[in-house]
């Protein structure tokens, strides 16, 4: 018994054995792995300068009262487009009116009272100096009534400028001191864009530049303007220079203090190599890119590999992102499936489905 047991046991250790052999003898090769390719392509792109600037008005106030008083008529209403002189508020000037009458009656005195003392010194029987007091008291007259007519006047508070109105900030019968608030006023087209941008690029800027603008919450919206003005002084903080843009908006779509993004158009056009942004592996360590190749395996069989190139990256565009230094044109790139790839991997292309390549993409869901 012990010898046949030992015999079975020693027949299926050497069958073990022998399929472990075997299996250690096999080599086993992963299919390739399924992927979308491009070509990469020369292409011109018009160089930009980036950056995030802010909107405000060319004229912009907070219109408010120039003297105390209780407010008697509104004639606005709150986002209303006025011009130029349009009338806002007008306070109660029943004080100044009363006053008004008073001067007018002693201006009226003081004028009768000169016409008589002329009379009396052509006839020589009234003296130079009671003419010349009589004169003295028609010009302060008159001057007390233009004051009277200034004081009403300025109880009228009016438009300064063309504009859209904000929120109304008073109620009638509301007392009102010197300065209070009554109603912001914005000139909304056109309108400034400042933005800022490094010292090192301050040769690239010139007044008449081309700007273009967009703004979150309008996708899809592109405007456009002119640089009209470069700050004078650097910024010794930042070592930023400040620029301004002015932009036709007559929509009112923009609106001072809305954040937006701005592109400085430079007036000349780069060959860059522009490929789809999902064929870029982003590490720490370097960006690369997976390039198709004709390998040989160690026997010398040969199929589609692909190499990890480092690459530079420059700007972006949409879904598009320039390849500044690494890749050539011509080469045969993979455009999407590259993270389950590594150097040396067969592939097999598959570009039914491959990804959006486009500088100005529009997503359904914009």
């Amino acid at each position: 018994m012990a010898v046949l047991l030992a015999v079975i046991v020693g027949g299926l250790v050497f069958f073990k054995y022998s399929q472990f052999q075997a299996m250690a003898s096999m080599k086993f090769e992963l299919p390739p792995t399924s992927v979308t390719s491009m070509v990469v392509e020369a292409e011109e792109w018009q160089p930009t300068l980036g950056s995030v600037g802010t909107v405000e008005a060319v004229n912009g106030v907070t219109v408010s009262t120039d003297l105390p008083g209780i407010v008697e008529q509104i004639l606005f209403e709150s986002g209303q487009h006025v011009k130029q002189g349009s009338t806002l508020v007008k306070l109660d000037t029943r004080q100044e009116e009363a006053q008004l009458k008073s001067s007018e009656a002693r201006l009226q005195l003081a004028k009768s009272n000169l016409e008589r003392q002329k009379g009396l010194l052509e006839k020589r029987v009234s003296a130079q100096s009671d003419y010349d007091a009589a004169q003295a008291e028609y010009q302060q007259a008159q001057a007390a009534v233009a004051e009277v007519q200034a004081t009403i006047e300025r109880k009228t508070i009016r438009a300064p400028f063309d504009g859209v109105l904000g929120i109304r900030q008073v109620n009638l019968g509301q007392y009102l001191q010197s300065g209070d608030p009554v109603v912001p006023l914005q000139s909304l087209d056109p309108i400034y864009v400042n933005f800022s941008l490094p010292q090192q690029r301050l040769n690239d800027l010139a007044v008449g530049g081309e700007v273009r603008v967009s703004a979150d919450g309008l996708p899809g919206e592109k405007f456009t303007g002119k640089i009209t003005s470069i700050d004078a002084v650097i910024d010794e903080a930042t070592r930023n220079v400040l620029v301004q843009a002015t932009l036709g908006n007559s929509d009112h779509k923009l609106r001072p203090g809305m954040f937006v993004t701005v592109e400085v158009l430079l007036p000349r056009n780069e060959k860059i190599l522009a490929v789809p942004a999902s064929a870029v592996n982003y590490a720490p360590y370097g960006d690369s890119i997976f390039v198709i190749e004709k390998m040989k395996t160690p026997e010398g069989k040969e199929y589609d590999g692909v190499r990890q190139q480092i690459v530079k990256l420059g700007a972006s565009r949409g879904d598009q992102v320039a390849v500044v230094e690494g890749l050539s044109e011509g080469e045969e790139i993979v455009t999407s499936g590259g993270f389950k790839l590594r150097p040396g991997a067969p592939v097999v292309r598959n570009n039914e489905k491959a990804p959006s390549n486009d500088p100005a993409p529009k997503p359904e869901d914009s």
